[in-house]
């Protein structure tokens, strides 16, 4: 397996023996990649690539609008989100949303209404007559309010501000999904580092060149989520951008809850809808391993007719250069078994202040259209955007297109919110007369 080869290949680069104990920094390699040791034993590939660091420019001085309070880029997040009993769910927006004017000329949701309020329920959760609704053959008489199990108040400002590649405190992070590995992203970190961008791209456990341990519990969700919140905290500026593609989507808005205040926008693709991962019991990947071993070429074509919009000899030769679905049979089966999260509910999703940005292929198998759009719904700032041609694997599909999405998301500000003027006094009414 990869876990000896990667050992030995430290042991003679570095002099040291097998057994030392603590987790190595990290090693460069030739060919531009860092092989960096998240744990003992676990090490990840990564692509690190940008400007070289500069020391930091001396602050501007202050502008008369900062003096007085610059409000550009401010957005005050008001959200009341409250969980009944019955699994319900009701999301309500309090503030005034910022405006979807950023993306022109792509399919979309269009301009988010000012305050939505959105209702879920769980499948078989009964129809209305929570929260004093009115239901069907009830004559229009109200219930009675039940109270809920749980109200969480959402009342904080976030700084949006414009992020160019000419900023030294800006980092755009990759995560790949499952079967796939950081040269999916190629035609992307190609673009941003040539924009002037810093960016990071890691293999996950098993995947690409990364160490793929035989151990069913080094491929679960919280392994995983470790695996990158260490990758994130190596590379983390003050202003972070995570960009997600599909199982990615997972690991990005995990991060963004962790770390509020260094995540600065979101980007996910075909991510699919607000819901807790649970491992399906019906899957195919819960065959046993060596039936699995023998499916492996068959799944192979089967990711090509469904993560592709066609299947000609160029998305053959994008499938095999994107590494995508190149992962051994133990690797997968552990991976999707292994997608246990069941804090990642629509509460989860719904406590998110950071700007997201949605892209979905029209011809994706995996992941309906509709998933995507009720992850709009529940995020707070989110902007769906569909690309007609594109399927799962978009960004090797349509790659111009996803990278004028991605960065025009980055250049995106909200408009500054306008300053409460100062109100004259009431005129007495003694002075009204005169």
């Amino acid at each position: 397996m990869l876990t000896g080869v990667t050992q030995g290949f430290f042991c003679c680069l570095l002099g040291t023996s097998p057994n030392a104990v603590g987790p190595l920094d990290s090693v460069e390699s030739s060919d531009g990649y860092t092989f960096v040791e998240v744990k003992p034993g676990r090490v990840l590939r990564v692509k690190h690539a940008g400007p070289t660091p500069a020391p930091p420019p001396p602050p501007p001085p202050a502008r008369e609008d900062e003096a007085h309070g610059d409000r550009s880029g401010l957005v005050h997040c008001q959200r009341r989100i409250t969980v009944y009993r019955s699994g319900r769910l009701l999301v309500e927006n309090l503030g005034r949303a910022p405006r979807a004017d950023l993306l022109h000329g792509q399919s979309g949701s269009g301009e988010p209404p000012a305050a939505v309020e959105v209702e879920l329920a769980e499948a078989g959760a009964g129809g209305g007559g929570e929260g004093g609704r009115a239901t069907p053959g009830s004559g229009g008489r109200r219930r009675r309010a039940r109270r809920p199990k749980r109200t969480i108040h959402i009342d904080c400002e976030k700084r949006i501000t414009s992020c160019k590649g000419a900023q030294a405190d800006v980092v755009l992070f990759f995560i790949h999904g499952v079967g796939g590995s950081l040269a999916i992203w190629k035609e992307q970190l190609d673009f941003f580092v040539h924009l002037g961008y810093e960016v990071v791209a890691p293999d996950l456990a098993g995947h690409g060149a990364s160490s793929a341990p035989h151990v069913a519990a080094a491929y679960t969700f919280y392994a995983l989520a470790e695996d990158m919140r260490a990758i994130f905290k190596r590379y983390a500026k003050k202003r972070n951008i995570l960009i997600g593609h599909s199982y990615g989507v997972s690991f990005c808005t995990f991060l963004a809850h962790e770390y509020p205040d260094l995540v600065h926008k979101v980007v996910m693709i075909n991510g699919g809808g607000p819901t807790a991962l649970e491992p399906s019991i019906c899957s195919i990947f819960n065959m046993p391993t060596c039936v699995l071993h023998c499916l492996s070429p068959c799944l192979a074509w089967s990711f090509l007719k469904a993560g592709f919009a066609r299947q000609g000899t160029k998305e053959k030769q994008l499938l095999k250069e994107g590494n995508a679905f190149n992962v051994s049979s133990f690797v997968l089966r552990a991976m999707m078994s292994g997608q246990y999260w069941p804090e990642g509910d629509e509460v989860y999703h719904a406590e998110l202040t950071v700007p997201v940005l949605l892209v979905h292929g029209m011809h994706d198998k995996f992941v309906p259209v509709e998933e995507d759009q009720r992850m709009a719904e529940i995020l707070l700032l989110a902007f769906l955007k569909l690309i007609d041609e594109g399927s799962h694997m978009v960004m090797l599909e349509c790659p111009e297109t996803v990278n004028t999405l991605l960065h025009e998301f980055l250049l995106w500000e909200p408009e500054a919110t306008p300053r409460a003027l100062p109100q004259p006094p009431p005129t007495p009414p003694e002075e009204e007369k005169k």
